[in-house]
């Protein structure tokens, strides 16, 4: 199934507040409470959360009813003939005459003398207490003696924490529709990973090899060049990889073409080549091609076979031409033989040093001469 553009979005967030609150209720003298009767109460002072007054009460002999909960939240009383016989009850009241219903859910813990929790009780399940009064609690705990005898301390204490979570009224958060075409999306700033590279080689700081060129000897990282041409990651960490790590001679390379080279591997981009050479930059993009071929460096390749397409002369033609050959730059090759599309141009070629090279290859040779009949 295909899906349209979209052309505008909108979202909404639906949010509940809580409000949650802890009281301890410590009975002491607890044996002070024998005989109470079932229905009969011992009630903690007063405490506020989220805006209502709750108790809890202590029913030492328990209550003449107990509350069912059901699924939907709501909750009724029911009278059995077992309850108010001396099981033990604890219940959370509703006090709050005036802050209207209450949704909440609460837990009981029953303390030892050093606050840690021997027994808990909850009703994790939201529920609403409708009235002033309202009741909801751990009914029929055990039998009293059974109480007493676990929960009872030594110095005749007993301790009920009550945690209470109150639920506020819901709301729903809903934005406005945008249309897409107005939204501001901030442009990333381009990348400058090919500039801390560059620094990276300029510095040297955790250069691994060395390099000796024409008697110049240059540092570098070895996953660098491992990364960047599968030539140097076969030398470098292939099986035929070099013995002696700590320089490695280059034969039939010029200081400033491995240079420049390096300077493209790291900063992925062409050196100002004036600045390496006194020698023309025809000659010097003619030596990097040649590099970049020579080290896999694909990329390399092809810039340096553009910049020669568009500094074509007569003095250069020959060679340039005789480089494509050698190295399959089809379209250089190619632009060579638009440039020598005249007899009067090759004659004025056949009149320059290259021209000596160029004859060394003879299908080569007979090739451009068929182009120009």
């Amino acid at each position: 199934m295909a899906f349209s553009t979209i052309d505008s979005f909108s979202s909404s967030t639906w949010r509940i507040e809580t409000a949650t609150g802890s009281h301890k209720f410590t009975v002491n003298k607890h044996s002070l409470t024998k005989g109470f009767g079932g229905g009969n109460h011992v009630q903690s002072g007063v405490f506020t959360v989220g805006g209502h007054e709750w108790a809890i009460r202590y029913y030492p002999d328990g209550r003449a009813h107990i509350t069912r909960i059901y699924p939907d939240g709501s909750y009724g009383r029911s009278y059995e003939s077992d309850v108010g016989t001396g099981n033990v009850s604890i219940y959370l009241t509703h006090l709050s005459d005036t802050s209207g219903d209450a949704k909440v859910a609460f837990k009981f813990h029953i303390l030892d003398k050093n606050g840690s929790t021997l027994s808990t009780s909850s009703v994790e399940v939201p529920v609403t207490l409708k009235d002033s009064k309202s009741s909801l609690g751990w009914e029929r705990i055990m039998s009293r003696g059974d109480f007493e005898g676990k929960f009872v301390d030594e110095d005749d204490r007993l301790t009920i924490r009550c945690t209470v979570t109150v639920l506020k009224s819901p709301h729903l958060r809903v934005s406005k529709t945008r249309s897409v075409a107005s939204l501001q999306v901030p442009k990333p700033p381009p990348s400058d990973l090919h500039q801390h590279l560059g620094e990276l080689l300029e510095s040297g700081e955790g250069a691994d090899v060395a390099f000796d060129v024409g008697g110049e000897t240059f540092a570098a990282h070895r996953c660098v060049l491992a990364a960047r041409s599968p030539v140097f990651r076969a030398e470098l960490f292939g099986p035929m990889k070099e013995k002696t790590m700590q320089c490695i001679k280059i034969e039939d390379m010029d200081a400033a073409v491995f240079k420049a080279m390096l300077h493209f591997m790291y900063r992925d981009s062409l050196h100002q080549l004036e600045e390496l050479t006194t020698e023309s930059p025809t000659s010097m993009l003619q030596h990097l091609l040649a590099a970049a071929d020579r080290y896999g460096l694909e990329r390399l390749k092809s810039i340096c076979e553009g910049e020669l397409c568009k500094d074509i002369d007569v003095s250069t033609v020959a060679t340039t031409l005789a480089l494509a050959e050698q190295h399959r730059c089809r379209e250089l090759k190619d632009a060579c033989f638009d440039f020598i599309d005249s007899p009067d141009t090759m004659i004025a070629v056949m009149q320059t040093e290259g021209f000596e090279y160029l004859t060394i290859s003879c299908p080569l040779l007979k090739e451009l001469v068929e182009k120009i009949d």
